[in-house]
């Protein structure tokens, strides 16, 4: 290899680049930069390194025709009675209960399209716990307490009238 041909080649460049440009306009070009940085489409790169990961048992298991039962697909990560078991719906509440303005999130498979969905988990407060076979304890990604946000021990009643629990809804919130 020719190391005199690259040596001057380099120093070339970098005399060339030294006189076409200030200090002040190197600056502003590596500014713009940066700040045009966060435009740039990060998460599809960290998606493809997730697509490898095997399947859970929950994600083995779940099935997408009947939300009265535990291994329905959005229930990854759900814990605590069934509001479609309870008088309610799938993401909302039965008679007699307010939803809780806060809620814990987990990211779960639709085996009927493979895709991975954001769902926020919300406890319907107000009332004694339902009493119903429909009790669920979802672990898939659960997080522990210093990550509250995806923690389902939690119960998730603060800012009701009640911090009586009643039940727990699975609202989708988009694609992952």
């Amino acid at each position: 290899m020719n190391w005199k041909l690259i040596d001057s080649a380099s120093e070339k460049l970098s005399r060339g680049l030294a006189k076409g440009t200030s200090r002040r306009s190197l600056l502003a070009k590596i500014g713009g930069a940066a700040s045009f940085a966060p435009f740039f489409p990060v998460l599809p790169v960290a998606r493809a390194q997730d697509a490898d990961v095997p399947l859970s048992n929950f994600a083995r298991t779940a099935q997408t025709k009947d939300d009265t039962q535990c291994n329905y697909w959005r229930y990854c990560a759900i814990d605590g009675a069934l509001c479609t078991c309870c008088g309610g719906g799938i993401h909302t509440c039965p008679p007699g209960t307010e939803a809780s303005p806060t809620s814990w999130v987990g990211t779960c498979r639709n085996p009927e399209d493979g895709r991975s969905y954001l769902i926020a988990y919300r406890d319907c407060c107000g009332a004694s716990m339902c009493q119903t076979d429909c009790h669920c304890d979802g672990t898939e990604r659960e997080m522990p307490a210093y990550r509250p946000m995806a923690d389902n021990e939690i119960i998730w009643c603060f800012g009701t009238k009640s911090m009586s629990y009643h039940c727990s809804t699975a609202a989708l919130v988009g694609p992952v």
